[in-house]
């Protein structure tokens, strides 16, 4: 049971990463309009972006764009591998949004050579984190739960083995 909320999570994330990214790039128009400031702290913001998080690995030409989404792929792969033998229901919905934030973003960069980031946490002129999508904070939020997991509880240790004699 766990897997396949792991797998519902996967779908999930990627369907609503894709809805986002068509509702900015399409009624709302943000790449005509740059930019929507939703809250004080807050707004749309629209960002091709060509690289992977932060700015890094820009890829500046096709061959590039096409080894980011292979290298990408073969990440969610792994990541889909561990999901389809993961038996913890946190780790499942963890790996779920890697899975379905991962998938998101390639789609971005196999249909438009770039993905679509437009969220952005602002406090007057500075930004704490780049311009992000659904996508990036599945992936962000899914690596955090298996970090903080990982710290926080401790699978039993294995029986000692009884060395008389």
């Amino acid at each position: 049971m766990s897997r396949r909320i792991g797998w519902m999570v996967a779908v999930l994330t990627l369907l609503l990463d894709q809805i986002a990214k068509w509702f900015v790039t399409g009624p709302l128009r943000l790449m005509e309009v740059n930019s929507i400031e939703i809250l004080p702290i807050f707004r749309l913001q629209w960002v091709a972006n060509h690289g992977v998080s932060m700015g890094f690995l820009v890829a500046n030409s096709d061959a590039q764009r096409w080894a980011l989404a292979l290298g990408t792929a073969v990440i969610a792969a792994f990541v889909a591998v561990w999901l389809a033998r993961e038996t913890r229901k946190p780790d499942s919905i963890a790996l779920g949004l890697i899975l379905g934030g991962a998938l998101g973003n390639i789609v971005d960069r196999v249909r438009l050579g770039y993905v679509t980031d437009f969220l952005n946490l602002h406090f007057g002129a500075w930004s704490p984190f780049y311009v992000f999508n659904i996508a990036d904070a599945g992936i962000s939020v899914g690596v955090a739960l298996l970090v903080l997991r990982a710290f926080v509880t401790r699978d039993a240790p294995a029986p000692a083995e009884n060395k008389d004699g």
